[in-house]
């Protein structure tokens, strides 16, 4: 436990108020050795509180550090995490839900790219859910990109695991990096292909094939663009994904299929996430800006242009900075595009220097 340093007050209900204050935190808590007590969490959400996932990620960065935790339950609105030295290993974490096993990946990922030795992390739980990466969309266009920045990262999917039974399974192999590079990413040079992916679970055929014909239609693709994954998972499950590959980015936009939802409107869902990407000239997208803030924020900083910042990204621009002191500035190039650009500086009270 760092018993030097006063912990910091994170209000968990500001910003996007959602899982992403907490997660942030909790990395950026394990790296820089900073205590941190977050209040409010998730207080503006229908079942505010920890819930099973958030709490998986309390105790899989606290494995990572030997944390002491006070407040670590479910329901819980106030916690204290006081983190201890960084340690790599093979971790197991079991969300005990269907709760993302993706979100709990970024929670971990971060601080073990600062262990001394590589590590591996196996989760059990959803692999894909509403309002949290696909495993898809990590190993696609999160990692690759993530690579340029100097990290090697393999993931590999096990198992795949659909709400409410989850059982999907994700391992992670995690390789410290050397020598961070900055991260840049400015010209749009187009799509170069799109697939279309269906990937049901126990589900009949034809709600895949109505699916692709929907994104078919919408995105003039030919038929050896479509592809149908059966998978067996422990329910039923049904996902519509396009992959849109790009010379430096290939997106991954993802639309989950639920119950009392058709077929057609998974499908015109994701279609539409494709379709805004494509208007804005961007090369990174809504959710991928996001996530690249942090690792460019630990490493070398950089720049590159994406859409209108979400609230994810302000929220997590805002908790970044109460932990490392580095200038992230939003600047718009014009109505449908912007420039992030991430500076870095050394670490606020921290154990020891990011550069």
């Amino acid at each position: 436990m760092n018993t030097t340093m006063e912990a910091i007050d994170i209000n968990g209900a500001a910003g996007e108020g959602g899982g992403q204050v907490l997660r942030t935190s909790l990395s950026l808590s394990v790296i820089t050795g900073q205590p941190f007590r977050i209040y409010d969490i998730r207080a503006r959400r229908k079942q505010p509180g920890l819930r099973p996932q958030h709490l998986a990620c309390v105790r899989a960065a606290a494995q990572l550090c030997d944390a002491d935790l006070a407040g670590d339950s479910v329901g819980s609105m106030e916690l204290t995490f006081a983190p201890g030295a960084l340690c790599s290993g093979n971790y197991h974490v079991d969300i005990g839900t269907a709760g993302s096993t993706t979100l709990v990946l970024q929670t971990v990922l971060p601080p073990l790219l600062f262990a001394d030795s590589p590590s591996q992390v196996r989760i059990v739980g959803g692999t894909h859910n509403p309002m949290a990466p696909s495993v898809e969309f990590l190993k696609h266009t999160f990692l690759p990109q993530l690579a340029r920045m100097g990290a090697a990262v393999n993931l590999h999917v096990e198992g795949v695991g659909f709400y409410p039974e989850g059982g999907g399974v994700i391992v992670a192999d995690i390789t410290p990096v050397s020598d961070w590079k900055p991260y840049v990413m400015e010209a749009w040079h187009g799509i170069e292909t799109i697939r279309a992916v269906a990937t049901p679970s126990k589900l009949p055929e034809h709600i895949a094939e109505r699916e692709l014909a929907v994104i078919q239609r919408k995105m003039g693709l030919s038929e050896e663009a479509l592809e149908t994954r059966y998978v067996e998972g422990l329910g039923t499950g049904n996902v519509a994904q396009i992959f849109a590959q790009g010379r430096e980015i290939t997106e991954v936009f993802t639309a989950i299929g639920q119950k009392g939802i058709s077929a057609e409107k998974v499908a015109t869902t994701v279609a539409r996430e494709l379709q805004a990407y494509r208007r804005a000239e961007a090369p990174v997208g809504e959710h991928l800006a996001d996530q690249l803030l942090l690792p460019m924020a630990i490493g070398a900083g950089g720049r590159f242009r994406t859409g209108r910042p979400s609230l994810h990204a302000t929220t997590n621009i805002a908790i970044i900075q109460q932990f490392i002191d580095v200038d992230i500035s939003a600047n718009p190039v014009d109505a449908y595009r912007w420039d992030l650009v991430v500076a870095t500086n050394n670490t606020k009270g921290a154990s020891h220097e990011i550069t």
